[in-house]
């Protein structure tokens, strides 16, 4: 356990969007920076340290790009520290931040995360032949697509579940100012009738291609105030892309990384005891795949809640009710929105998608082949 109690006391974001032509990276950066800190009430002084994490430099043909972010960042003569595990970073940047809290290092330390993927483009990106790795030529919805087809084999899963996920998700994007895609009129009929991209992901289950950026500002005890989210527990673990008898389905980093996660938070049964969760779901099948990876239900049973549509908006466990990863998805904040969802959920400062008398709350993250898993537990009561 940490030695600090650390806490949320601000989040900011930018309007996501297909492509911000107004602003340069630092201008996204600096955008949803701003917002934390008026949120958080506090200023450039106050901030002691910063994490700034986004998904691979060639997703915008940009090498190292904090270097040059540094000052946009209010780094200067600060620590800076960047943060890199591809699409699960911004839930691994809000890690770091915290446990610099928690380890007594800093008193306030800010955390931001971005992705501008209009200045290259993330398919041709995932696509470069890299030495001694399997070669991947469909980007990422070709690459998951297999397990998803692995996922509904097992589960038996009827095949409008997807579709349900994707309705409903992009429907609380539409209540959420910064999404991306707002759909409130989009119907399960409507998901299922859009094009095949990748089957049997279709065209409307898919996230979309977004610049935008995420901070929160993580304070200790003594600083962090009424009103705060508290971090009582973070976890983060790691598996190679492919190894014999991999379950690319269901990943052990995964279940190893939530069963860590609800030890240290104290939860015994997460479904009961969790108000609502921010998961990471780019593609709509992944709803029921991570509610089994993460122990809301037990294996081949996720699809089953989302079908009784216990994971919308007034279920047992509302999932995204942000709109998620599929109405917003600048890569590399991505992970960092879920948490920062997460936070403000407990902190009473959702608006229009905010879910009442939400008291505990998950922010979740993977990235690479399903390889990589960040996550923490945000609650509005201090821990003991």
């Amino acid at each position: 356990m940490a030695g600090q109690l650390a806490a949320v006391i601000g989040t900011g974001q930018t309007h996501h969007t297909a492509k911000r032509l107004d602003v340069s990276m630092a201008g996204l950066c600096r955008e949803a920076v701003d917002r934390a800190l008026a949120d958080a009430a506090v200023d450039w002084p106050d901030i002691d340290a910063v994490v700034v994490g986004k998904a691979p430099d060639m997703f915008e043909g940009v090498m190292m790009p904090e270097l040059f972010l540094a000052d946009a960042l209010g780094a200067n003569g600060k620590p800076l520290l960047r943060v890199h595990t591809a699409g699960s970073v911004g839930g691994s940047t809000a890690n770091v931040a915290a446990s610099l809290v928690q380890g007594g290092v800093h008193r306030r330390v800010l955390a931001v995360a971005f992705e501008k993927q209009s200045e290259s483009n993330a398919m041709w990106a995932l696509s470069i032949p890299t030495p001694f790795v399997m070669p991947v030529h469909a980007g990422a919805g070709g690459y998951f697509a297999p397990h998803v087809r692995s996922y509904i084999r097992r589960s038996g899963a009827p095949e409008h579940i997807g579709a349900m996920v994707a309705a409903k998700d992009r429907r609380n994007g539409a209540l959420n100012p910064y999404a991306h895609l707002k759909q409130p009129d989009i119907t399960v009929e409507s998901v299922r009738a859009s094009k095949m991209l990748w089957d049997p992901i279709r065209y409307d289950e898919t996230c979309p291609s977004s610049d935008g950026a995420c901070a929160v500002v993580i304070a200790d005890e003594s600083t962090a105030g009424e009103g705060a989210a508290w971090i009582t527990a973070t976890a983060m673990r790691t598996e190679p892309t492919t190894f014999a008898g991999r379950d690319q389905v269901n990943p052990r980093a995964g279940r190893d990384a939530a069963a860590a996660l609800w030890r240290q938070a104290g939860i015994t049964d997460p479904l009961s005891e969790v108000d609502v969760a921010e998961i990471y779901v780019p593609f709509s099948w992944f709803e029921p795949m991570w509610l089994e990876n993460l122990g809301f239900a037990a294996a081949g049973q996720g699809w089953k809640l989302t079908e009784a549509g216990e994971t919308a908006l007034g279920g047992q466990l509302p999932v995204n009710p942000s709109g998620g990863v599929l109405s917003s998805n600048p890569i590399g904040a991505s992970g960092l929105i879920r948490f920062a969802e997460a936070a403000a959920q407990v902190m009473g400062r959702a608006g229009a998608h905010q879910v009442g008398d939400a008291r505990v709350a998950l922010g979740h993250a993977y990235g690479g082949g399903s390889q990589y898993f960040a996550m923490w537990i945000v609650s509005a009561n201090k821990p003991a």
